[in-house]
């Protein structure tokens, strides 16, 4: 039922669409290029702030959203609000130069399923969209297994 377990011409690998959401057109790229290394991962949509972000959302349903937090028109935590009310089944992972106590508020209620900082992208967030599409949530210091 869920898209992430369609397996892509045969491969073993699942096959995941993603929607990047940043106002920073170099971290989009960056993410892409994390992500899109995993066999059968794809963006799907990028937005550059949070009513492309739902809009863009509604129009291409991809199995993950990574979210910056700040970001012009609409916030990333407004946004994702707007998206859990609309698709609540996509995870929603925040997206942040820093990921604080103060945040934990809006995780669950607004559809924040994770969290990951900018500067662990590389170590978490492939990690992060594994583990939210699995139906676990991911947060800093939830982690598991050795750092």
């Amino acid at each position: 039922m869920n898209m992430a377990t369609t397996t892509v011409y045969g491969s073993p690998h699942p096959r995941v669409r993603v929607l990047v959401a940043d106002d920073h057109e170099v971290m989009r790229l960056g993410i892409r290029n994390l992500l899109e290394v995993q066999p059968g991962w794809s963006v799907c949509a990028e937005a550059n702030n949070g009513r492309e972000a739902v809009e863009k959302t509604l129009k291409f349903h991809p199995d993950v959203i990574i979210m910056d937090i700040t970001m012009p028109v609409m916030n990333g935590l407004e946004a994702a609000s707007q998206i859990t009310l609309q698709q609540p089944q996509i995870p929603v992972i925040l997206f942040s130069l820093h990921v604080s106590d103060d945040l934990y508020r809006h995780f669950k209620t607004d559809g924040i399923r994770g969290a990951v900082a900018k500067g662990d992208a590389a170590r978490d967030l492939v990690l992060a969209v594994e583990t939210v599409l699995a139906g676990g949530t991911f947060f800093p210091g939830q982690k598991t297994g050795s750092n």
